[in-house]
């Protein structure tokens, strides 16, 4: 038995992993909870509701949930992250009507399951007690409505301060960053500023505060007030520098449609289940795969490229892509306590099949200045399988990109990619996509 290292906080219970298979254990005292959680009809009506993870009942203190990619709040988009939220108080909302309320908002509880925002802590219910108020308010606060109010009011970058505060943007921040036309937002000048300074105002009392008596009404109204807050928050309309990235390449449409032929006709050699498409941009060769019930992870540094790609999902109802927020040169690292309760990439994609990475090594070359043994290795420890397609010099984008600047990149050609690939991968396939300046490779890992 190996104990999830993020498995640690919760007093009710606790996740391991036994002979591959993922399991949760509550504790004695939390078994009666459990089991109000079931026999009142919640567990059933929030799997109705694509609001849970479902799990098999093992015995009385144990079950086993669905897996699930774990991803973190700062790999969301924006939509992401708002749809999070808004789970999270229907979540709330429906457990008052069996008498249970949510005893944490910690959106690590919160993942992608099906492409929907799910709950995968189950043992994240209490009893709920009339008069009470809303334990994890706070919590909410700093981890939703704070990221979300950023990245819509000042930059989109700015939910990444979930990166830097694993516990939650503190409202203090939030509220100095925040500009003056948001304390016109009533919602926002509730839940952020007002917060923010009451919380200030109360933070070095040494006398208790007497708690008001809130109703489950009333309960239930500052809950609708939040679902508004949360609903209210827009992004301001903005253009990717991807967003018409193909557009402006030098593909022709017959260039273009070989491209998704080759890959389609490797997909079909390699018959992968678990897909990782490196800037991936708004997912069109991700869902070559996807289409075809292959699990995609359609990544990209770009936030709104990805809030593009996971629009598209949602309006097409697609269940086998996710499309998440990854910069390859500056990654999500190993995070929390004794750096184990977040996880890198590669150890949370330990059954990838397959890579793809479609223009993207130049600018990991002249960008970022990255060597291509560097790249191979890197991607050669994630999975077995890589499509990788290079751009010659040649190439009309590549051109622009050293068009201000000096050529120092004498190692950039051909022969010397596929030597230095050739250290860690064996090359089975090469293809010329006609009409252009580049090539597509199909390696595998040695």
């Amino acid at each position: 038995m190996e104990i999830e290292p993020s498995s640690f906080k919760d007093p009710c219970a606790f996740v391991y992993i036994e002979n591959g298979n993922l399991f949760r254990r509550f504790s004695k005292n939390y078994i009666p909870v459990y089991q109000k959680f079931i026999n009142s009809g919640l567990y059933e009506r929030l799997i109705k509701e694509n609001l849970i993870i479902p799990h098999e009942e093992i015995s009385s203190d144990t079950i086993k949930p669905e897996k699930v990619f774990i991803s973190y709040p700062w790999e969301w988009c924006f939509s992401q992250l708002k749809d999070a939220a808004l789970a999270v108080l229907k979540i709330q909302n429906i457990a008052l009507d069996y008498d249970m309320t949510l005893k944490d908002a910690n959106c690590f509880n919160m993942q992608f399951y099906n492409n929907k925002p799910v709950l995968i802590d189950t043992s994240s219910f209490e009893n709920y007690t009339e008069g009470e108020p809303w334990t994890p308010y706070k919590q909410f606060c700093e981890n939703f409505l704070a990221p979300l109010a950023l990245a819509a009011y000042k930059d989109i970058c700015l939910s990444s301060l979930l990166l830097l505060n694993i516990n939650g943007v503190p409202l203090e921040l939030t509220s100095k960053l925040l500009p003056l036309s948001s304390k016109f937002n009533l919602n926002l000048f509730t839940h952020i500023h007002l917060h923010s300074r009451l919380q200030n105002k109360y933070s070095d009392k040494t006398k208790q505060i007497n708690k008001m008596f809130i109703s489950k009404l009333q309960l239930k109204s500052i809950i609708d007030n939040l679902i508004k807050s949360v609903e209210n928050i827009k992004l301001k309309n903005a253009a990717t520098q991807w967003e018409n990235y193909y557009t402006f390449t030098n593909y022709e449409e017959k260039s273009f449609q070989l491209k998704k032929n080759i890959i389609n006709n490797y997909k079909n050699i390699i018959r992968p289940e678990f897909v990782l498409d490196f800037g991936s941009n708004t997912g069109v060769f991700s869902r070559i795969f996807s289409e075809e019930n292959i699990k995609v992870l359609a990544l990209d540094f770009d936030r709104l490229a990805v809030e593009k790609n996971y629009l598209r999902s949602k309006e097409l109802k697609e269940t086998n892509i996710f499309p998440m927020v990854f910069d390859i040169v500056n990654p999500s690292p190993a995070l929390g306590w004794a750096n184990q309760e977040r996880k890198t990439l590669p150890d949370r994609v330990l059954n990838a099949d397959l890579i793809l990475s479609l223009a993207l090594i130049h600018h990991l070359r002249f960008t970022y200045n990255i060597p291509f043994y560097k790249i191979a290795e890197y991607f050669s420890g994630i999975a077995e399988y890589l499509i990788i397609e290079f751009v010659d010099k040649k190439d009309s984008q590549v051109q622009k990109m050293l068009l201000n600047r000096k050529d120092v990149f004498d190692d950039y050609y051909e022969e010397n990619f596929e030597t230095e690939f050739n250290k860690f991968y064996n090359i089975k396939d090469k293809n010329r996509i006609i009409g252009t300046e580049r090539t597509l490779y199909l390696m595998k890992r040695k």
